[in-house]
């Protein structure tokens, strides 16, 4: 059994190496992709004392929704050579029970030291898996030309402001047009694919989204934000665990796909 404490994990995921291959990285998306396949978490790159958590929760491994056998409808990843770390979205909507997760793996000389999933279902934010499906498979998330690509920095300051100004007006987010944004099983490009924008009402009360952790890959212009969500669940007034995956083009936000866990159905809302 995988040894697994919440200030292990926090030890291992500093210590993160840097500067890996992404051939490396994505033989191991496909690794995990697989895994989850066949429900068999075992993977042969895990590091003897890699630690595992879902929604924010340590636990084993084995226990975990990892163990499952659950078919998956649709995939894609981000490999971030220099943070030395992944990410994988999966869509599940055809098997017995739908999920939509979103996972971070972190590496330790080129093996996994960290798996960190943002695990939902049915009652979750908007959740709906089939939606999430159509919508999502029909984006394009292709190769960016490298002459056009945006800086890493770039990247992720286009991130932030997109969360910064959920409690702040004042911040100036770089929303393209077209922008799409998929939270839960609801999508803002469904009706004007065109000329939607991806531009956010400004929240009732001023907060701060904390717990920020990043994978970038400058190749598609993608960054996904581990974070914790405050006042979208009525229970959880220090937040509930969320992601927010988003695609950059030339500055500018062009997708953004928005999952996050509810203590109670739809967060109480």
């Amino acid at each position: 059994m995988l040894s697994l404490s919440l200030l292990a994990g926090v030890a291992l995921a500093s210590q993160a190496s840097a500067a890996c291959s992404r051939a490396m990285l994505e033989e191991a998306t496909a690794a995990y992709i697989k895994a989850q396949t066949d429900g068999l978490p075992n993977m042969a790159a895990l590091t003897a004392g890699a630690t595992y958590a879902e929604n924010d929760t340590p636990m084993e491994i084995q226990k975990g929704v990892l163990s499952q056998s659950i078919p998956i409808d649709f995939s894609r990843s981000l490999h971030d050579t220099t943070e030395c770390a992944t990410f994988t979205e999966i869509s599940s909507s055809t098997g017995k029970h739908p999920y939509v997760i979103h996972t971070r793996m972190l590496f330790t000389d080129d093996k996994i030291s960290s798996i960190q999933s943002v695990v939902s279902d049915d009652g979750d934010w908007l959740f709906n898996a089939t939606k999430h499906l159509k919508w999502n498979s029909q984006e394009n998330w292709g190769v960016i030309p490298a002459a056009k690509r945006d800086a890493r920095e770039v990247i992720k300051a286009a991130g932030d402001a997109y969360l910064d100004s959920w409690g702040d007006g004042t911040v100036v987010v770089p929303y393209g047009t077209p922008c799409a944004r998929l939270e839960g099983g609801e999508y803002t490009g469904a009706s004007k694919p065109m000329i939607n924008t991806c531009t956010m009402p400004l929240f009732p009360l001023p907060f701060k989204i904390t717990n920020r952790r990043y994978v970038i890959d400058e190749d598609v212009g993608g960054l996904d934000i581990f974070n914790d969500f405050p006042f979208i669940d009525t229970t959880q007034p220090n937040g509930t665990s969320s992601t927010n995956f988003m695609r950059v083009e030339g500055g500018m936000l062009r997708y953004i796909h928005e999952v996050t866990v509810c203590a109670t159905k739809n967060c109480g809302r």
